[in-house]
């Protein structure tokens, strides 16, 4: 293999979460009696943390205050249904599988809070992960380059013997903060041409794709 380690992406990359994520937000917009969002609004919503999710789905003149209180709304509610409708996408539990077969290391960063994180992890992903890391205090999101550092060292792995995977400008622009190799994938949140347009260099259409690149 041409890599000791792989990071995923969660949202769009290994997880179609985007029918919770929704869900989710929606119940906190009905709360406030604020419109509610379609799927493909809510695709262009995530990426950058749930406090960002917020703040682009709310009105504009939505007080600071009320925003809080949505995220509050949405951190609690997701938390409890984060796992209703969301499923790996097709062919990625054999790549982590085939993955693990050849010794390659596993790991996952997303900018969702941590518990979720760790709690699709531990239920959809059982056991396919050697290391997982959501959004905690006093670590910068992505495209930060500080979750992938931390995961590395705590694989041991040295930056130019891994590669990131992820769906999103966002993923594009952490691989470029960190100095690393990444992988765009086709199926998630963000189109191809859309990826392409941001800079990705290398992509895959298909997980046996990311085999053969990996």
């Amino acid at each position: 293999m041409k890599y000791k380690a792989v990071i995923f992406d969660m949202d769009g990359t290994i997880l179609d979460t985007i029918e919770d994520l929704t869900d989710s937000l929606n119940y906190c917009m009905e709360k406030f009696s604020y419109p509610l969002h379609s799927v493909s609004e809510m695709k262009t919503f995530v990426g950058n943390g749930m406090r960002m999710m917020v703040e682009r789905a709310a009105p504009k003149d939505t007080a600071p205050e009320i925003k809080d209180k949505i995220y509050e709304c949405f951190y609690d509610y997701y938390n409890d249904h984060c796992r209703i409708k969301t499923k790996p996408y097709e062919g990625i539990p054999s790549l982590l599988s085939e993955l693990r077969r050849k010794g390659v290391l596993t790991a996952v960063i997303s900018n969702k809070v941590d518990s979720a994180v760790a709690s699709l992890c531990n239920t959809v992903f059982k056991d396919c992960f050697d290391e997982y890391m959501g959004a905690m205090d006093n670590i910068p999101l992505k495209p930060e380059r500080d979750m992938i550092d931390r995961v590395l060292e705590k694989l041991k792995v040295d930056i130019k013997d891994a590669v990131y995977v992820g769906d999103s400008q966002v993923d594009l622009q952490t691989g470029r903060n960190a100095g690393m190799d990444v992988i765009a994938v086709t199926w998630g949140f963000r189109s191809r041409d859309f990826l392409i347009k941001n800079g990705a260099k290398v992509l895959a259409d298909d997980p046996l794709d990311l085999l053969e690149l990996i």
